[in-house]
């Protein structure tokens, strides 16, 4: 299966950042579903007001992804740092934020039921 970037459903648009998901994009034995996503942010883009409300105010979805351009750092449920740069493939473990500190493009796979439930959850927190 493939799809090009432009043909990925926008599930949110803000200033600052453009989330695309497409769902049943496969399957990964024990996790259901997942969806290919990518990611548009700009630098400064911070998710910790986005996840509050959530288990431990943290995403709490395991991402695996690559970094097309950009630099972003993410921070788990005991402060530890790691960032992430143009051309690095990541994973990011359930419990998380993510702070954006140069404008980034990325691609990310993620179970898709914990995912959704996650982006739902932060276009409700933008609605107010």
């Amino acid at each position: 299966m493939k799809i090009l970037k432009d043909d990925i459903e926008v599930k949110m648009e803000i200033p600052g950042a453009i989330i695309r998901q497409q769902t049943d994009f496969g399957d990964a034995t024990g996790l259901g579903k997942i969806s290919g996503e990518y990611f548009s942010l700009s630098a400064g883009v911070d998710t910790t007001p986005l996840f509050m409300g959530l288990e431990g105010n943290l995403c709490q979805c395991p991402h695996w992804g690559y970094v097309i351009s950009g630099k972003l750092t993410t921070t788990d449920a005991e402060g530890i740092e790691e960032s992430v740069n143009a051309k690095e493939l990541f994973y990011w473990p359930s419990g998380h934020n993510v702070k954006v500190n140069e404008d980034a493009e990325i691609v990310m796979f993620s179970p898709q039921h914990e995912h959704s439930h996650v982006i739902n959850h932060m276009i409700e927190k933008v609605k107010g």
